[in-house]
């Protein structure tokens, strides 16, 4: 589970763009590459910067030759996580959830319930994206006030795994300029939601976070 907080302002003030990433490309083996497995989280401005945008990857360390057959698994529920009141409990919440070929997103909405245990809140607002396909167009759906994606991208994290080892081992004490990226040619699972700040209060500090959710 990734947790950080973020700033809203609304398009009044004059602000630069934020950008807050949590990254964990390396899990015990159980999750470890799975389709439930979260690699980074990211929440920044928009283009629009009356907008916010959500981004979670999955399944690390895709090679190429393994990302046109990776997918989402339709057993898995990506939930992002919105509190409003800093209580560290979520207040809203976007869900994600692949059907047949498309993601489907429902929310932002109050959840039913909170903390580790969700359910799918069907009666929220429901928006879907076709699911793209490695190595084609990237499909962008605009809907409902939101922009919306969901498939394979180049991993972004920039990480010289090599070297921060041999620092936590005692053999260096710092970075290379410039470092090896252990990432590079390696591929995600993105899900990505841009939403209207008014969407989420508009204003004032939240605190974000996003977990990944097996149906029992």
């Amino acid at each position: 589970m990734k947790k950080m907080k973020i700033l809203l302002v609304t398009s009044t003030l004059a602000l630069a763009s934020i950008i807050l990433v949590a990254a964990d490309h390396i899990d015990a083996p159980a999750v470890q590459g799975g389709t439930s497995d979260i690699t980074d989280y990211y929440a920044f401005q928009g283009e629009n910067t009356d907008n916010i945008v959500f981004v979670a990857n999955v399944q690390g360390l895709l090679s190429p030759s393994a990302t046109a057959n990776a997918s989402f698994d339709e057993n898995t529920l990506v939930e992002f996580n919105i509190d409003t009141n800093a209580d560290n409990i979520e207040d809203l919440v976007i869900q994600a959830v692949a059907r047949d070929g498309e993601m489907y997103f429902f929310g932002p909405t109050t959840p039913s319930s909170t903390g580790l245990n969700s359910m799918i809140e069907t009666s929220a607002t429901q928006s879907k994206v076709a699911i793209s396909n490695y190595g084609s167009q990237p499909t962008i759906q605009s809907t409902n006030g939101m922009m919306l994606f969901a498939g394979p991208r180049d991993d972004p994290f920039f990480m010289d795994f090599a070297q921060y080892s041999e620092i936590i081992a005692g053999n260096a004490t710092a970075f290379n300029n410039p470092g090896s990226d252990t990432f590079a040619g390696s591929n995600v699972m993105s899900i990505v939601v841009e939403v209207p700040k008014s969407l989420i209060g508009g204003s004032g500090t939240i605190n974000t976070w996003v977990e990944s959710k097996t149906k029992q």
